[in-house]
């Protein structure tokens, strides 16, 4: 039975993927695709990291804003990690196609970490915000250590 499960669950995954994956017509539009959506992830959850760390003052409404953004931009880039995706304008490292589980893992890490700083800057306290952030940065250094080169 369990076997049975884990085959569909592994075909359940891979026709979920096959459709992200037709959506880029070339390699070079899926890794586009990924840097622009990390790029705007990464300028709204700096803005969170200004407001946590004080280098700008707390605004629970922009946390609460920029947080949202965070959250959908990350769930967006893992569906253009796809064949192809590794040659090109792109600093991934190989590991992520050669260590496809840990990668995963990882994503999945960070995804609830956001999501875990998403509830935090909906609270509108500052302390909540900054008890959140660690961790999400964390996760994010992480994958950038294991997965991105410099």
């Amino acid at each position: 039975m369990k076997k049975t499960i884990s085959m569909i669950g592994a075909c359940m995954a891979l026709a979920m993927a096959i459709p992200a994956q037709a959506q880029f017509a070339k390699a070079e539009d899926a890794i586009k695709y990924r840097k622009a959506s990390f790029t705007v992830m990464a300028a709204h959850f700096g803005r969170l990291g200004a407001m946590a760390n004080g280098r700008i003052p707390f605004d629970a409404k922009l946390a609460s804003e920029n947080a949202d953004i965070v959250a959908e931009m990350s769930k967006l880039p893992w569906a253009a990690f796809g064949e192809g995706t590794d040659k090109g304008e792109t600093r991934a490292k190989p590991e992520i196609w050669q260590e496809s589980a840990k990668y995963k893992e990882a994503a999945d890490n960070m995804q609830a970490a956001v999501m875990k700083l998403n509830t935090a800057a909906k609270a509108g306290n500052i302390d909540a915000l900054k008890a959140a952030f660690g961790p999400a940065a964390a996760s994010c250094k992480t994958c950038h250590d294991s997965f991105r080169q410099k």
